[in-house]
């Protein structure tokens, strides 16, 4: 039996190296509009959901012209083109989903990140169909650091929160998969040198290489 019910998949910076490019659409959008943004302005916002981190620049800096929507359909659009011709898997993310299927457990996708930007995913990695769930972020009332999108991915799949664990990249995820009462395993860019503050997690890997062998280690930790 599996130690756990279900795994559940951030999919940026968990399955595919997309937040660089995320970074990159950012700061020439954004600066197209006139307002100039840094790498670590981009940073501030990772696992934030996509109408949130749009929205809390137009505050800062309203723009003249296209609506905060449009801008987020074109900063979606652009970013989902890059990740249909350019993006690369994860060292051992692909392997690990299907690694947890074939352990018996329920696996589903669990992002911020809107449904045109997941399609994009699905098909770079070649990972269509192979998730019992996939649930947005932006279906949800509120997004990430609040539960709500994990919370949906467990009562779809029809598993407990507590039997599931959770594989995110960022501190704001990492805080909505506790707030759901599951088990959470960071992975956090810049590994080793990461923030003290992903210390809420359960287990703090460098990528999903050692699913198999550490999953037993966390269950029995």
């Amino acid at each position: 039996m599996p130690p756990f019910d279900a795994a559940i998949f951030d999919m940026d910076g968990v399955l595919v190296d997309s937040e660089p490019i995320w970074w990159q659409i950012e700061i020439e959008l954004f600066g197209e509009l006139g307002i100039p943004l840094t790498i670590e302005d981009t940073k501030k916002t990772m696992g934030m959901r996509l109408d949130r981190v749009v929205r809390l620049y137009y505050d800062r800096r309203p723009w003249p012209g296209p609506s905060v929507d449009e801008v987020g359909e074109t900063l979606t659009g652009r970013v989902a083109e890059r990740v249909r011709r350019e993006a690369a898997e994860i060292p051992g993310a692909a392997a690990a989903v299907r690694l947890a299927k074939a352990r018996g457990m329920k696996v589903a996708l669990a992002t911020s990140s809107p449904h045109l930007l997941i399609e994009a995913v699905l098909d770079r990695l070649d990972l269509r169909g192979a998730f019992d769930v996939v649930a947005s972020g932006m279906d949800e009332r509120y997004g990430k650091p609040h539960p709500a999108v994990f919370l949906t991915a467990a009562e779809r799949m029809g598993v407990q929160p507590e039997r599931c664990v959770v594989f995110e990249d960022s501190l704001t995820g990492a805080i909505a998969a506790k707030a759901a009462s599951m088990t959470c395993v960071a992975i956090p860019h810049g590994y080793p040198d990461y923030s003290p503050k992903f210390a809420i997690a359960d287990a703090i890997w460098p990528s999903l290489e050692p699913f198999e062998h550490s999953l037993g280690e966390l269950a029995h930790g």
